[in-house]
């Protein structure tokens, strides 16, 4: 699915409005969230988790867990234990276990010191168990066990079952989760309950990034709940600002030079408050600037689950500890926002005018996205906000913005993001998206537009925002640097209209890919129906459709169940209700949990064809782990075939390791043999952002395309050598880009032509991931395959309203 996370399978700090994160960017992904762990705990409860002790930026010496007892009489922890997984857990890895004993006081805490980083200066108070577990500071799982002895259970489903476990937390990208992994913790935030222990038996929901605020049975240590934000009310005592104004706790790098210390009495004005969610604040501005355009005057006052006490336009005085609060953890390669953490403030006086916002144009951004460091860490850098966008972006941050009548490039999501450009004449796409065209042509005028109001667009691809919308700026992991709107303008449709395909003549052969999004019996109709409308009247009824991300007959029900029947019989039907041909289909059912995608799901590639016009050559014998292989036969052995079909390319190989295998098959159009290799690479997970702190960023998803781009060649070659004029169409969600190494192997030498790149440079995409038009699928052909007619369909990814979030691609063959 999508070249990083998806919308959809977005693990976040609530950084922009209250949601209940669903997670979706990924048959190549990660899973959705599935049923809650247990029911919501009347007394015991994990309050708190923090697993950043003595890590770079922290205060505290040691990570911890503190429990928590909302029950009216203290709870005997004899024979129990608290245990920590890791958030990413294999088939060998083991729960760490901390024995408790003693009780957590009726309305109390009870803290269990863990392991000790190589910084810090702040001891935890005393604790009331002690372990040795160095926890993750960014993802894991932590659970109250009524045992000492250690969990087996490695999935959400399985850890569900298990009547010993009284309470889970999942953080950060936790694969072992109660409904959806909390948000929000790094070095210096743990994940915290509110003050009422609330337990809903969802992560995302209950706990959030906050203050570390370890407390134990005692009392002694700070009170949870995130560190609340005091009353206002002045004090004659509090009213003098203090030496340092934000400018100075920004500095002129990526870095606070104030990071983990404490700091008094810093004047702004209140520019906007965040005031739902669990991770709630508000932005300060210094009306009084300075002349250094590399320092920003802004700065994001956390406050945790704590709602904020101040309005908009209120003189304030802050008193907190400077921090850098990494979205998505430190080791995500995001960037970071400098945050006063666990605020005292006095209101001065209210209604008092805001600083001007700064407009955005087209000349505002240089055309220069990011500093070329050798792909090193550029925080250190001095900023130039002349120079690089991201360096303008990061000596803005927080601060006021204001954009004109811009043009949408990246469709409205569930999350209610939009994203516009504001270089309307940089690299645009014939049908007003921006096309990213290279590595080193990152579009530096997309921004990423939301409400903090709660104000919603529902926007196309080539809509136009019209009037002035403007807000604070903020930054996170998904999209980078992100307008969070006060006010935002209207949307004027651009007529957007679903494509669709030249119809084949009779005498071509048509054949499509199309990654139609973790389908299963279990997704609505209505996605069935969409789906079967697009190959129908869209691709005008291909005569081979290669599939990506058919999940097998329960969908995401992690039961061993690996057949996919239901799910093919259901798409062929609703195909067929929409005038469709009656596809017939082949495929290689995958063993239980070894091709990747949504856990449980067991995507696999699948051909659909019409069988009144093209005949599949079956050859008995492929299964998930036999591999396909080029044989000869014949006079002459001249004759080239494979030993299985359908089959599968070398699918032992640990280029396949928990990815989808290409499925193989041989296929006769009026006497001519076509070879069709449906390919589904694995995702773009594990790659840093274009906007994060690493320039050129590391693309460690990479490794494993290039390998398994190399498998295909091989097979490719061989194929050729023992036929050189031999048909074959390569195709499918390849998860990379017509430049990435990935495809540049497959076609070196000519081998393979990649059919995206026979198009004008400004219609080379399939995909639309933070408001770039990028390409993730192709259809590559030999050389025996003349004047192919070929089309990218475009019907989805430029929508607000999407049936996947891929655009299939059709290629006609004489």
């Amino acid at each position: 699915m999508s070249p990083s996370i998806p919308p959809a399978l977005r693990g976040r700090r609530a950084r922009i409005i209250a949601i209940t994160v669903p997670v979706g960017i990924v048959g190549s992904l990660i899973a959705l969230p599935f049923t809650a762990q247990a029911t919501p705990s009347p007394d015991a409860v994990i309050a708190e988790v923090y697993g950043g002790g003595g890590n770079s930026g922290a205060s505290l010496t040691h990570d911890f867990i503190e429990l928590g007892n909302a029950g009216g009489a203290s709870f005997d922890l004899t024979g129990w234990s608290v245990q920590y997984l890791s958030g990413s857990p294999s088939a060998t890895t083991k729960w760490s276990v901390t024995p408790l004993d003693g009780a957590i006081p009726a309305g109390g805490s009870y803290l269990i010191q863990q392991a000790k980083g190589a910084g810090g200066d702040t001891p935890l108070p005393t604790p009331d168990a002690t372990g040795t577990v160095a926890m993750s500071a960014s993802s894991g799982t932590v659970a109250l066990v009524h045992s000492t002895t250690a969990l087996t259970c490695l999935t959400t489903d399985d850890c569900a079952a298990d009547t010993n476990i009284k309470d889970l937390v999942g953080f950060g990208t936790a694969a072992v989760k109660e409904t959806s992994p909390a948000t929000g913790a790094d070095n210096t935030h743990s994940v915290t309950r509110d003050a009422a222990l609330t337990d809903t038996d969802n992560n995302s929901v209950d706990l959030g990034g906050a203050t570390p605020t370890p407390r134990n049975s005692a009392g002694d240590g700070e009170t949870p709940g995130g560190g609340g934000e005091p009353s206002p009310t002045p004090s004659p005592t509090d009213t003098t600002p203090g030496e340092l104004r934000i400018h100075d706790i920004q500095g002129a790098t990526r870095i606070s030079p104030y990071v983990g210390k404490s700091v008094s009495n810093v004047p702004g004005v209140v520019t906007a408050v965040r005031s739902t969610g669990t991770s709630r604040g508000f932005w300060i501005q210094d009306t009084k600037p300075d002349k250094n355009p590399a320092t920003s005057e802004a700065v994001f006052v956390f406050t945790g689950s704590s709602t904020p006490q101040v309005k908009v336009g209120d003189s304030v005085l802050v008193s907190a500890k400077v921090v850098q609060y990494y979205p998505g953890g430190q080791a995500s390669g995001s960037q970071s926002l400098t945050e006063l953490s666990g605020p005292t403030t006095t209101v001065l006086s209210s209604g008092n005018k805001l600083p001007a916002p700064e407009v955005v144009n087209a000349k505002t951004l240089p055309d220069t996205y990011a500093p070329k460091a050798k792909g090193l860490n550029i925080e250190p850098l001095a900023l130039k906000p002349d120079k690089f966008a991201l360096d303008w972006f990061a000596s803005r941050e927080g601060m006021l913005l204001q954009i004109g009548e811009s043009r949408v490039v990246g469709a409205s999501n569930s999350y209610g993001e939009t994203w516009v450009t504001t270089k309307p004449k940089q690299n645009p796409t014939p049908r007003g998206g921006t096309v990213y065209t290279g590595y080193n042509d990152v579009n530096s005028g997309r921004l990423k537009l939301i409400s903090l109001t709660g104000d919603t667009l529902t926007a196309n691809v080539g809509d136009t925002l019209t009037g002035t919308s403007a807000g604070v700026l903020d930054y996170s992991n998904y999209g980078g640097y992100t307008l969070q709107t006060t006010t935002l303008g209207k949307i004027k449709s651009g007529g957007l209209k679903p494509e669709v395909a030249k119809k084949g003549k009779d005498n071509e052969l048509s054949v499509a890919t199309y990654n139609v999004e973790n389908l299963a019996p279990t997704n609505a109709q209505s996605k069935f129906d969409r789906l079967a409308d697009g190959i129908v009247t869209n691709l005008a009824a291909p005569d081979v459709v290669s599939l990506e991300e058919i999940q097998d007959n329960n969908g995401n029900k992690d039961d061993g169940t690996v057949a996919a029947d239901q799910t093919l019989a259901k798409f062929i039907a609703a195909i067929k209700a929409k005038g469709g041909p009656s596809y017939e289909w082949r495929s290689i059912d995958p063993q239980d949990k070894a091709d990747g995608g949504e856990p449980g799901g067991n995507i696999r590639n699948v051909f659909l064809f019409n069988p009144q016009r093209v005949s599949f050559v079956d050859r008995p014998g492929g299964d998930a782990t036999t591999p396909v292989e080029v044989v000869t036969s014949g006079k002459n052995k001249k004759t080239v075939s494979l030993s299985v079909s359908p089959g599968r390319i070398n699918p032992t190989s640990d280029a396949w390791k928990s990815s989808r295998k290409p499925l193989v098959g041989e296929f006769d159009f009026r006497g001519q043999r076509i070879f069709i290799v449906g390919n589904h690479f694995n995702s773009k997970g594990g790659d840093q952002p274009a906007h994060g702190v690493n320039q050129p960023p590391t693309l460690g998803s990479e490794t494993q395309r290039l390998a398994q781009a190399k498998e295909v060649r091989g097979f490719v070659s061989d194929l050729l050598a023992k036929d050189k004029k031999a048909k074959i169409v390569v195709l499918g969600d390849l998860n990379d880009y017509q430049f990435s190494k990935p495809l540049t192997n497959l076609t070196k030498g000519n081998l393979l032509t990649d059919l995206i790149n026979t198009l004008p440079k400004n219609e080379r995409y399939s995909y639309v991931y933070d408001g770039n038009s990028q390409t993730l699928d192709h259809i590559l052909v030999s050389s025996a395959i003349k004047k192919p007619g070929y089309d990218v369909v475009h019907i989805n990814a430029e929508f607000a309203d999407q049936a996947s979030d891929h655009d299939p691609q059709v290629v006609r063959i004489k």
